[in-house]
């Protein structure tokens, strides 16, 4: 059965850069989603330098992915927002634009997110050099598929419960 929310999931990449263009179109797609109350401007550090996914790789358990990304993108929101929890659903609206936006450019990417884990988070800031002003939210890495995409179904009918 087909699922309405479905990922992809790419473990291995082609061998050449992602272009520019690609890129922001993905992040201008992303931008689209709606924020509490207009306030909430996100930030997003577009990594390529392969020492830097080396290293963001070790931060997250699905190294693999991070490592072998010919790009990843972090994304950050700002920690002076009036309510944080907010920031970060908004984030989260942002991030699902940034996937859908990347599958239909037909490029693998997966959303791996960090917060609200504060050691990963540390970790990821100081990789990329954020200022303390915002927090790392999710790692995303992407690039052009070197295999076939496989979709992930996340139905499942035996978590639906019927309540009669």
């Amino acid at each position: 059965m087909n699922s309405m929310y479905h990922r992809i999931s790419v473990r291995k990449y082609q061998d050449k850069p992602v272009e520019r263009e690609k890129i922001e179109a993905m992040l201008r797609a992303a931008m689209q989603a709606p924020s509490a109350g207009n306030q909430q401007p996100w930030e997003f550090y577009v990594v390529t330098d392969r020492e830097k996914l080396e290293a963001l790789s070790k931060a997250h358990r699905y190294a693999g992915m991070v490592k072998n990304a010919p790009a990843a993108i972090v994304s950050a929101y700002r920690t002076a927002c009036w309510m944080p929890e907010f920031a970060q659903i908004d984030m989260s609206i942002a991030m699902e634009n940034l996937w859908l936006e990347t599958d239909a450019q037909g490029l693998g990417g997966v959303w791996l997110g960090i917060a609200p884990m504060e050691d990963r988070m540390e970790v990821v800031e100081k990789i990329i050099g954020m200022p303390d002003t915002l927090r790392a939210f999710a790692i995303f890495p992407f690039g052009y598929p070197a295999e076939e995409r496989k979709q992930q179904d996340r139905f499942d009918p035996e978590r639906i419960h019927w309540v009669e």
